[in-house]
């Protein structure tokens, strides 16, 4: 016989079943609720917190970047742009080598809730392509034919060291097409000047937010809009725990410093700023209200 003492008995272990597995899956999850809820995905995040201010609605989707089973970064993804919004990081000491021998990968739960956690290679064949796949993101036929684009990282590999977080940034839902003579020109300049810039004066754990602002230009296949092209990209990094004896050029551009550039072939060289200015340039070309914050805190240790 049931009685209620034992139907309560019941309940209570189904919650906890529940909860567990809620836990569980979060804990899995690529697309999440809040980059706080996964203990290894605000790692990415100084203080774990994501930027403040984004007017987010329920269009853009938290990605917990998942490889080889281990969350590497944070990527704030714009399903229907099918480009980041911002890629969020920890910068590791590096020899800046680049790996492109590492396939490109897509996001299975941004097509299927049911899809894997864990970035996956591109399928040799387009026929295993889930059927909303490239309604959720960018595939590569996307960039196949537009040659004054090149599919520029939001978090480099350069800014890694080990080979599987190197082999991480190389997914679909961390790039966005840059112009050519941008990504290999005053882009890649600036990701080396920061790389040396962290490795040599950095002296503990650097943060690292690299994002983008568009104005509506977009990449078109079979006569759709597909991939929306910045218009500026953006970055920023703090580092609480620096070198006080470094030259005073560098030493007032720590705890944290930004840039910005324009997505153009001929007027795109980076300008270095604050935080707070960048934060200002920023406010007037993105969906973010006037409380927009790209660090905890401006990155200011609460000690």
């Amino acid at each position: 016989m049931v009685t209620v003492k034992h139907l309560s008995i019941y309940s209570s272990l189904s919650l906890a079943v529940l909860l567990i597995l809620g836990c569980v899956r979060e804990s899995q999850a690529g697309v999440v609720e809040d980059f706080n809820h996964v203990e290894r995905c605000k790692d990415s995040l100084y203080m774990g917190t994501p930027p403040r201010g984004y007017l987010l609605g329920n269009s853009l989707k938290k990605l917990c970047q998942r490889y080889e089973d281990q969350p590497r970064f944070v990527t704030l993804y714009d399903p229907h742009k099918h480009i980041p919004v911002y890629s969020a990081y920890t910068f590791k000491k590096s020899d800046g080598e680049k790996r492109v021998d590492f396939p490109w990968m897509f996001e299975p739960q941004l097509a299927s809730e049911k899809g894997s956690s864990n970035m996956e290679p591109f399928p040799q064949s387009s026929s295993h392509m889930h059927m909303n796949f490239e309604d959720s993101q960018a595939v590569l036929e996307d960039y196949a034919d537009v040659v004054q684009y090149e599919r520029g990282h939001l978090n480099p590999d350069e800014h890694q060291a080990d080979p599987l977080d190197k082999a991480s940034t190389y997914t679909l839902t961390n790039v966005v097409p840059q112009i050519r003579e941008f990504n290999i020109g005053p882009w890649a300049e600036h990701e080396d000047l920061i790389r040396k810039r962290l490795n040599n004066y950095c002296r503990g754990k650097a943060y690292v937010i690299t994002g983008v602002t568009t104005s509506g230009n977009m990449i078109r296949r079979d006569n759709l809009d597909r991939v929306a092209i910045p218009e500026y990209m953006w970055s920023a990094y703090c580092c609480t725990d620096y070198d006080q004896n470094a030259p005073y050029f560098l030493r007032y551009k720590f705890p944290a410093f930004g840039a910005y550039g324009l997505n153009d072939r001929v007027n795109n060289h980076l300008v270095e700023v604050p935080v707070k200015n960048l934060e200002k340039f920023l406010r007037g070309r993105m969906d973010v209200d006037k409380n927009f914050q790209i660090f905890y805190n401006d990155c200011v240790p609460d000690s």
